[in-house]
């Protein structure tokens, strides 16, 4: 529970299990000829799912940079009256999920700093992981009072920086300070005339760019390029800072790329119909439900997904099965954030409150339920119950992924290992816990080859153990960044 602004009291909607998610979204456009705000407003729509607890955007009309940002999702903190006031030529915007740093107001993005060679602005999607060198170093510099930290978030740390630098502008204090960064980040950033954006040297996190008739776009994912009609002309590359103005576009090239991207975005968090690395996320994931099918067969009466996640791998389980898809289970497309408490009497129905089953569907039958991943177990064990009420004979549970067995430290909310079901158990010991008759999760040769990326170019680390980029003792012995960096203030 959070305290807005305005008083009012915010509440998550009660879920059996929250599932995994992706820190932010995040989203640029340069434009003159158009209304930015309202091309970021619906860039952050498509780029929802990434971060529910707040958004924000800013613009600029080429004199001053203007802010607007609240708790809650997109289309509940902007009003067309709110839109409307937010006028010019450039706009960077961004949807919250807090990985580092409480969900409150004050760590809402983008962030912003006002400087003696203009303002930044600047929002940031993934989890750096030496934030307390960052916070050291900035310590170091001796800022003016009207430039101490005021959030919890590495995105504060890494905007104080840029702006603390003596570049002669916004441009080479980047170039300056992207170095200094490591885990992962893709930003957002402008000034008064400029739309910025880079991308850490592994990518673990997806950015991607536009072209609009008479503009550029900069996005999480290229689904939110199609939202505004932006053709999409390339990803941005590991290890790259671009910059946009009236000249163009130009880049520079900051680091060695070393290609480690996110292989869970291709599992779940990003959207089915984006794209990334060229291989359509929709395409992997049937691959996927079809390798699950080759690996682990049964013989069964029906496949069903648990939507929206398990959808396009059961889709592909059934065709490679030859066992009919059916839509076992309704979700409450309505279920996310909520300025409502739920009763007791609400959460004791638990999962109920989003997925419901179709009793004639699935009475009878012997089912084969396809899900992406298996976090703390409690969502399967709920779902399996609530199946066998509906009359279910048989359960065979499925998963797109390997055992989710390691926390995630590059902006990915998992469980700490000790909550990670599937890392204190084995596949048999998890699937009497659940209460399936048979689980079968695909292998890891079997997710990687539905990548069609090689397994050196990807983080599997989730899955593995194998952190690509060194994790400090403070993140992994599971201290947040406002342990880690009070010790400098």
């Amino acid at each position: 529970m959070t305290k807005r602004p305005d008083g009012k009291l915010t509440f998550e909607t009660f879920a059996a299990e929250k599932g995994p998610q992706d820190e932010c979204g995040v989203f640029g456009v340069w434009a003159p000829d158009e209304e930015v705000a309202k091309l970021t407003f619906y860039g952050l729509y498509a780029l929802q799912h990434r971060g529910q607890e707040s958004a924000g955007i800013a613009t600029s009309d080429g004199k001053r940079i203007v802010v607007y940002k609240d708790m809650g999702l997109v289309s509940q903190v902007f009003t067309e009256a709110d839109l409307k006031t937010l006028t010019g030529k450039l706009a960077i915007g961004h949807c919250r999920y807090s990985t580092t740093g409480s969900s409150t107001w004050a760590n809402a993005q983008p962030t912003l700093r006002s400087t003696d060679h203009g303002t930044l602005a600047l929002a940031h999607n993934g989890n750096l992981t030496n934030t307390g060198d960052l916070a050291e170093a900035l310590a170091k510099l001796a800022l003016k009072s009207d430039n101490d930290m005021n959030a919890t978030t590495d995105t504060e740390i890494m905007t104080a920086l840029i702006a603390a630098q003596n570049g002669k502008n916004f441009e080479s204090s980047a170039l300056a300070v992207l170095p200094m960064l490591k885990g992962a980040f893709s930003l957002v950033f402008m000034d008064e005339h400029t739309l910025y954006a880079a991308r850490d040297r592994n990518g673990v996190r997806p950015l991607v760019i536009g072209k609009l008739d008479h503009g550029w776009v900069v996005a999480s994912e290229s689904a939110a390029l199609d939202i505004v009609g932006a053709s999409f002309v390339r990803e941005v590359e590991c290890g790259e800072f671009i910059a946009i103005d009236e000249n163009g576009l130009r880049s520079t090239k900051w680091a060695t790329p070393e290609p480690k991207g996110c292989i869970f975005e291709y599992v779940y968090l990003a959207r089915p119909d984006t794209s990334i690395a060229g291989r359509n996320v929709h395409t992997t994931r049937v691959a996927l439900g079809a390798q699950l099918a080759r690996e682990h067969p049964v013989v069964a009466d029906l496949v069903i997904p648990v939507p929206e996640s398990g959808t396009p791998a059961a889709v592909g389980y059934a065709q490679e099965s030859g066992i009919p898809y059916g839509a076992g289970l309704v979700k409450n497309s309505y279920v996310g954030r909520t300025f409502i408490q739920p009763s007791q009497t609400i959460r004791q129905l638990g999962i109920r409150l989003k997925l419901n089953p179709l009793r004639d569907v699935i009475e009878g039958k012997r089912i084969v339920v396809v899900d992406d991943s298996i976090v703390r177990g409690n969502t399967q064990r709920a779902l399996i119950r609530m199946l066998r009420e509906a009359g279910a004979l048989e359960i065979h549970v499925r998963i797109s992924s390997p055992p989710v067995k390691w926390p995630c430290y590059y902006g990915i909310d998992f469980a700490s290992r000790a909550e990670l079901i599937a890392a204190g158990l084995e596949v048999e010991e998890v699937r009497r816990s659940i209460g399936a008759d048979t689980l079968g999760y695909v292998s890891m040769e079997g997710l990687i080859e539905a990548t069609t990326i090689a397994e050196s170019k990807l983080c599997t680390a989730c899955f593995t153990g194998t952190y690509p980029i060194d994790i400090p003792a403070d993140l992994s012995a599971g201290k947040n960044l406002l342990e880690i960096v009070s010790r400098f203030e």
